[in-house]
């Protein structure tokens, strides 16, 4: 028997031990090596993603809307930091608050993140000094206005699209963000090192839109100056093109400070009597009735299925033409009733109604047309007059867009172009047609229709001086908080323009909600259309093309041409011309042209030049606009000087230059 001392059991247990620590040394060493050799490659290195540029957003023209600027974060080490009062200085001179200039002096803190992002160029000094470590971070600009702003949609703090076109076009807009890794050197530092591969950040794409700037300033600021004038409650105006389906300009505006979004894509409403024209197109395209047809209307009250129906413009019959000049409502439903009810439904889905666009935009509105079996006995009548149907302003002026272009439904475009960095178009929209909802012929009876409209019907608010205008205009109830029926007293006014009514260029849509005082929309919606317009043609910038008009814009008339051309619309509205300039001395003078004859003559209207001395530039450009003229800006000048002189009485269209501060 072998007889084991303790000593020999000790030594033993030693010997086991160090076999056991050799081995679990070798399997460390051996076995897990790549586990522990990554594990200390990611103590001694430090990754870092480097933000990708978001892509900018331009309009039609190149300007830039939106776009990403480079900026940069500081973090300070204070054990680094030799220097204290110099970095607590720097940080001052930058605003940081004094709460974390204190910190960042502070020896007994590892690190501080400061507050604030800062231009490279503002910080320089800052980012000589040891301890203070940058980080590149990038920042949204947003745009100029509020109405793009609220159009394109916000981004977060961390480039994160959060609604509108921002959020539609988040995933051509957002780029792949870049990484690098550097080496930590003794005390904290950190080196990069060759040996480490280097990924650059891909930025986002351009987006192109077919808004423009300058059509859309117009428009919001038309806008604005309504809803302040006649105190509503919100509004929309929409300018499209109607022969490419493009937006040009998209300003939606609501009383109430947390609206944001294109509400005229979003929040559907009752039409009323712009919805008129597209019963009457219907029917004509039909064969089911001629323009000079006559209709009982009774001298506008008559008692339909129970229902007392009113026209504003009282007479005891009018013509199917007068029907829509005038916008009866009785004329229209008579007239109506001579579809079916599938017929109706039919023609006014086809016109786009009751379906989305299509419009790149988040949360679009379908609106809202019921199907027949779900009509009453009276929804063909209301119907007729722009009720128990809710469109919205974008739906609406696409069908007069229809009507515009010779009888195509179009899908409305609102990104025109998609581009790489370098500028090379990856993707360019393309004219879409959805359906044609009606023949060239009616297309164009429709327009001569609506030119009646504005030249001697509901629609006189927006009429021209200098060139003709078609549209139609509407007044709907509108619907109580509850939905339960009508909000006594409150009304939507809206106006659709086409302009020129000839071959139109743009379809201008305006529409007001709750406006007080008088809330018709011949009244109220019809002005800020011919606002807009007149801005637009007085603009250098504003997408329209003067070439393609319909003739020059002042005409100066023989006294033979006055005796024959002269139509009894034309004298009574050259004498209301005359009238109003007689009883409103301030009102835009009336400049006869020609030599006196016995038949009165054509007017033009000429305005004085007005004075903009000592306004900022944008203003001054604003006011020369609204009196009607177009601007050239000439940068010399101790202040804001027109040539011709301020007070110099001139056409309405003649350019003024601007002598703006250098």
């Amino acid at each position: 028997m072998i007889r084991v001392s303790r000593v020999g059991v000790v030594n033993g247990a030693f010997v086991l031990f160090a076999i056991a620590l050799l081995g679990r040394a070798a399997w460390v060493q051996v076995g897990q090596a790549d586990r522990w050799r990554a594990k200390a490659t990611g103590q001694q290195k430090v990754e870092t993603e480097i933000p990708a540029a978001r892509g900018a957003i331009l309009d039609a023209a190149g300007t830039v809307l939106v776009e990403s600027r480079a900026l940069v974060r500081l973090d300070v080490a204070p054990p680094e930091v030799k220097e204290r009062r110099l970095l607590a200085d720097a940080l001052r001179r930058v605003g940081v608050p004094a709460e974390f200039v204190g910190r960042a002096t502070d020896r007994s803190r590892k690190w501080v993140e400061l507050p604030g992002r800062f231009l490279s160029s503002d910080v320089d000094d800052l980012l000589k000094m040891r301890g203070v470590h940058p980080r590149p971070v990038l920042e949204r600009v947003p745009p100029s206005t509020d109405g793009l702003r609220r159009l394109l949609g916000p981004v977060d703090n961390d480039g994160r699209a959060v609604g509108g076109m921002e959020s539609a076009l988040d995933g051509m807009l957002r780029g792949t963000p870049g990484r690098t890794v550097m080496v930590k050197a003794g005390r904290g530092g950190a080196l990069f090192s060759p040996d480490e591969r280097y990924e650059a950040p891909a930025p986002g794409r351009t987006a192109v839109l077919t808004l423009h700037q300058g059509l859309q300033d117009i428009a919001e600021r038309a806008l604005s100056d309504a809803m302040r004038t006649l105190k509503a409650r919100g509004g929309d105006i929409v300018v499209l093109d109607p022969h490419t389906g493009e937006i040009r300009a998209l300003a939606s505006r609501r009383a109430q400070a947390d609206a944001s979004g294109a509400t005229a894509l979003t929040e559907p409403y009752e039409p009323g009597s712009t919805l008129k024209p597209f019963i009457a197109a219907a029917l004509i395209e039909r064969g089911r009735v001629s323009l000079d047809e006559v209709v009982n209307t009774y001298n506008g009250t008559w008692k339909a299925n129970g229902r007392t129906i009113t026209d504003l413009h009282r007479a005891p019959a009018m013509t199917f033409a007068e029907v829509i000049r005038f916008s009866s409502n009785i004329g229209i439903i008579q007239f109506a009733g001579r579809l079916t009810a599938g017929e109706q439904y039919e023609a006014l889905r086809d016109a786009g109604f009751g379906m989305v666009t299509g419009a790149p935009y988040p949360s679009e509105s379908s609106g809202r047309l019921r199907p027949v079996r779900e009509w009453s006995g009276f929804s063909q009548a209301s119907l007729a007059m722009g009720y128990e149907i809710a469109v919205t302003p974008l739906q609406l002026a696409l069908a007069y867009g229809a009507i515009a272009n010779g009888g195509e439904l179009l899908e409305p475009t609102l990104v025109k172009e998609l581009r790489s960095d370098d500028g090379k178009v990856l993707q360019k929209a393309k004219r879409r047609v959805v359906r044609r909802i009606m023949s060239e012929e009616t297309a164009r009876t429709m327009r001569g229709l609506l030119r009646e409209v504005v030249t001697s019907g509901t629609g006189t608010g927006a009429n021209l001086t200098t060139y003709q205008i078609a549209g139609k205009s509407g007044t709907a109830r509108r619907v109580s908080a509850d939905g339960r029926g009508y909000q006594e007293g409150s009304y939507t006014a809206s106006f659709v323009g086409l302009f020129p009514a000839e071959d139109p260029q743009f379809v201008i849509l305006v529409k007001l909600d709750d406006p007080e005082g008088a809330y018709y929309g011949g009244k109220v919606a019809a002005p800020v259309t011919k606002a807009v317009l007149e801005a637009v043609i007085a603009a250098r910038d504003a997408a329209l093309d003067p070439s393609k008009l319909e003739g020059p814009p002042l005409r100066i008339a023989t006294a033979a041409s006055v005796a024959a051309e002269t139509t009894r619309a034309e004298l009574v509205e050259a004498a209301r011309v005359e009238a109003v300039a007689a009883a409103e001395p301030n009102a835009p003078y009336v400049v006869e042209l020609g030599a006196p004859v016995q038949a009165p003559k054509r007017v033009v209207t000429a305005r004085p030049v007005p004075d903009v001395h000592g306004l900022p530039t944008r203003s001054a450009v604003r006011e020369l606009h609204r009196a009607g003229f177009r601007v050239s800006l000439v940068r010399s000048g101790d202040g804001m000087e027109t040539s011709p002189a301020a007070g110099t009485v001139l056409p309405a269209g003649t350019t003024i230059r601007l002598a703006a501060q250098r």
